[in-house]
């Protein structure tokens, strides 16, 4: 039977948030919100969950690699009874609600808000619940984020000091009424007034729902002129899944159990002055605090997180809430009144003593990582970072470059990343995009941490399709059989044609199924054809990766046509082999969800996709000898690649911590309708076709600035910047979102100078080249002898703006560490928006050419 788990790294998630959270300097825990999510989700869709045994210190893979940086939870799958030894399958609150929708055994949910649904997991799933957790993470969670900051700031700015947070809250709040309104959300694309999407609840209800009961508090006011969404939170929140979802988090049921103890009192020990990671410094802080007030409670984790805002705070610590509730739960320990510690009556008392300890780990008469500290709400601690301890790093970080990860994520392996795999014979389309993108920056990542990385490109170079292909080459470039060149200008015009006259003409149809036998049995003038097909195929490939940047070694599915055999053999001789009637030859996954088999050899005795698949894997584990094997396809394909795996696992190729099979389902390219990108005519969009327009656009914007002498570059330079920016934005625009998200494409919103674009961060950069520059030309400064090792100039921070950039850098290590666990770009994309704002702010606030400080 298959049991799901959540599973927490070190940052277990805080007490709930009280209702004068208000008054804190932060959000509710990331975690505390993502396991409510989880726990909602759970009750809703009927998929039991259970806490996951705690990581131990030899653990590597799904949470437990994650170490302190995964702060939401993990959802494991497993056919163990304590969820041990699982394999994870989705991150983070959104993801694991859409994960147990999809796998929920019920119908469409109506116990949550009282909705009547029809439709199982399947029907609780389309594109417009992705647009809401999308919606969900980039707009209304920010926005909230944001209004707790100002409204913490209105006792000494007024009104006037929340105006733009609470603008965004309404928009927010306006998007949502809209569509749950029973006037314009209905049935159509609202759904309803109780639901988002359809007449049943969904992952994109219990994400939203979640956000705002979270912020209820804070945006009551707010939250009474929306009656739409007033109505819709209030059913959700009174229900008794809800009710129950709140209840399993807050008594800690989905809190990892403990699987090692930490001797009482015992401080961890860090070197401070060399370790990159800024998250974990804080982190090792607060555990040596917590160890030390409370020697009885040294396993409690500190639930460390960034603040929302740098206004009131860099990080904070959770800690005390649950801290103090476990005390209350465990009663008589101490000797103080309800059997709590003497001097604790609330969660501000255990933090109290928690800052009292940091305060007493001194260097030289300060703490070496925080600086000042303080006590907000129920018990968030918030802390700033010592800026001399800003101020040792950065200087380190010119003096030895850019940080590599630490141990586990450094240790090096040999890993296989398989992306892109166009069809031989057919143009790349849109369809092709994001394996390619996300596929190379996957390469990127892993390749910076130090490992050796086969990128593979399995294209699909083999099969009955090539009979035809062969056929129409041969009928309609009669030059071939003279040795005469083959010129085929439109690979999509080919395929078509072959593929009408296979239809439509029952004499080419016999020769062409001749053909596939001819082929597979060596003929030589058939194979000569299929690789005249695959080398004009493959250049038609090189044009796109060139513009992409992108570096694959091809290894297609002929490849492993002599290796299938031995692994149908190798199922057979293990017991693991079924002969279904009919003759097919399948591999069965036993305590599974899947209900159809792995069909490793069709009843005809040809092979089909599980048949290369298998041998594929195999081939990757022990002659590649792959220890993380990472697939990118698109979201369709995850069953297949779950029953490979465990396919693998059974036979008993895979070895439990020391190899890593992993697949990232990415959603869809769509238009502005919400569909399939596609041309007007209605065709699929070549890949080729829609980098060229990005640039095309490009080049008529830059023109413009060029006539207007704004543009700070010269005609001849035009087509070559043109490319940079297009290519850059098409790729950025795909990754600098959760790659299991649909998108909507749009050239307008990738190509905008405003906001989180490859744009905008090209045009920081550039404005950072231009100071450096005029620093040269007009001071006669050199900014790059100033970080030369060895050079004499050091970093002193001044400004708070400058601070807060140097807190942003700071955080390059954590988010290195954070994407090696699930290989999602957007991390960095994230991180680099954040860097180039503090950047951008910095560079507005602060004078730098001809200062005095430059001098």
């Amino acid at each position: 039977m298959v049991k799901y788990a959540i599973a927490h790294a070190s940052s277990a998630p805080s007490s709930a948030p009280s209702s004068d959270s208000s008054s804190s300097t932060s959000s509710p825990s990331k975690g505390y919100a993502a396991t409510l999510k989880a726990a909602y989700a759970s009750a809703l869709f009927d998929v039991p969950l259970t806490a996951a045994p705690a990581p131990t210190a030899t653990q590597s893979s799904g949470a437990a690699a994650a170490g302190s940086f995964l702060h939401g939870p993990a959802l494991l799958v497993s056919s163990d009874g304590d969820g041990s030894g699982g394999r994870d399958v989705a991150f983070g609150g959104n993801g694991i609600a859409k994960f147990l929708s999809l796998v929920s055994p019920s119908p469409g949910a109506t116990s949550g808000s009282g909705g009547s649904g029809s439709k199982g997991g399947s029907g609780r799933y389309g594109p417009r619940v992705d647009e809401w957790l999308e919606f969900e993470r980039t707009v209304l969670r920010p926005s909230l984020s944001s209004s707790l900051s100002s409204s913490l700031s209105s006792t000494s700015e007024g009104k006037g000091g929340e105006g733009g947070s609470t603008k965004k809250i309404a928009a927010a709040l306006t998007k949502l009424d809209d569509a749950l309104s029973p006037t314009t959300g209905g049935g159509g694309k609202g759904g309803g007034t109780l639901h988002l999407v359809g007449n049943s609840d969904t992952a994109a209800d219990v994400a939203i729902v979640v956000t705002l009961f979270l912020a209820s508090q804070r945006i009551a006011d707010l939250l009474n002129q929306y009656d739409s969404v007033k109505r819709y939170v209030a059913a959700h929140v009174t229900s008794p899944k809800f009710l129950a979802a709140v209840t399993t988090v807050d008594s800690g049921i989905l809190l990892p159990t403990s699987s090692s103890s930490t001797t009482k009192g015992a401080s961890t020990q860090l070197d401070y002055e060399t370790e990159s990671s800024q998250l974990k410094a804080v982190t090792t802080i607060f555990t040596n605090a917590i160890a030390q007030a409370f020697p009885e409670y040294a396993n409690v984790d500190p639930v460390v997180q960034k603040c929302s805002s740098s206004k009131f705070g860099d990080y904070q610590c959770n800690a005390a809430m649950r801290l103090f509730g476990t005390m209350k739960k465990d009663g008589g320990k101490g000797g103080g009144k309800g059997g709590l510690p003497d001097g604790i009556t609330s969660p501000q008392d255990v933090a109290s003593s928690i800052v009292t300890a940091v305060e007493n780990q001194t260097t030289n008469g300060h703490n070496p990582v925080i600086d000042s500290l303080g006590i907000n709400g129920p018990g968030f601690i918030t802390c700033k970072i010592q800026s001399s301890y800003l101020d040792h790093h950065l200087n380190l970080l010119l003096q030895k470059g850019i940080p590599k990860p630490s141990p586990p994520s450094s240790t090096h392996v040999q890993c296989l990343v398989d992306f892109s795999s166009p069809n031989i014979a057919k143009e790349m389309h849109v369809g092709h995009l994001r394996s390619t993108i996300i596929g190379e920056s996957v390469c990127r990542i892993l390749e910076f941490a130090g490992h050796d990385v086969a990128r593979i490109n399995h294209v699909g170079d083999w099969g009955t399709q090539f009979g035809m292909l062969i056929q129409y080459l041969r009928e309609e470039y009669p030059q071939f059989a003279k040795g005469e060149e083959v010129n085929i200008t439109d690979l999509t015009v080919f395929y078509k044609n072959a593929k009408k006259r296979f239809d439509d003409d029952e004499v080419f149809k016999d020769r062409s199924r001749l053909n596939v036998v001819a082929l597979q049995a060596g003929d030589e003038e058939c194979r000569t054809i299929w690789k005249i097909l695959c080398d004009i195929s493959r250049k038609e490939f090189d044009k796109v990766y060139e513009r992409l940047d992108v570096t694959v070694t091809e290894c297609g599915e002929s490849f492993y046509n002599d290796k299938i055999a031995p692994v149908i053999e190798e199922f057979s001789t293990k017991g693991l082999l079924s002969v279904e009637e009919g003759g097919a030859k399948c591999v069965w996954i036993p305590d599974s969800k899947f209900s159809i088999p792995l069909m490793v050899q069709k009843s005809d005795g040809g092979y089909g996709y599980d048949s290369t698949d298998m041998a594929a894997l195999k081939y990757r584990l022990f002659d590649v000898g792959a220890k993380r094997t990472i697939y990118i396809t698109d979201y369709s394909q995850a069953d297949h690649f779950k029953m490979c795996f465990a396919a693998a696992e059974l036979i008993g190729w895979v070895e439990p911590g020391v190899h890593r099979l992993e697949h990232i389902g990415f959603g869809t390219v769509q238009g502005e309708d919400g569909k399939r990108f596609k041309t007007r005519s209605g065709e699929t969009v070549r890949l080729v076709d829609l980098l060229d327009e990005a640039v095309r656009r490009q080049e008529e914007g830059l023109a413009e600035r060029i006539e207007a002498n704004t543009a700070g570059i010269t005609r001849d330079m035009l087509h070559e910047t043109a490319c940079a920016l297009g290519y850059g934005a098409v790729k950025y625009f795909d990754l600098r979102r959760n790659p299991t998200t649909n998108y909507i494409f749009s050239y307008d919103r990738m190509l905008d100078l405003k906001g989180n674009t490859a744009i905008y961060l090209l045009y920081a950069h550039a404005r950072l080249e231009s100071i450096m520059r005029k620093a040269k030309e007009r001071h006669g400064v050199d900014v790059d002898d100033l970080v030369k090792p060895g050079s004499a100039a050091r970093i002193v921070i001044g400004h708070p703006s400058e601070r807060n950039l140097a807190v942003n850098l700071q955080m390059f290590a954590d988010t290195i560490e954070t994407t090696l666990e699930d290989l999602y770009p957007y991390h960095i994309c994230d991180f680099l928006y954040g860097a180039a704002t503090a950047a951008s702010e910095f560079v507005t606030q602060c004078k730098v050419l001809g200062s005095p400080e430059m001098e």
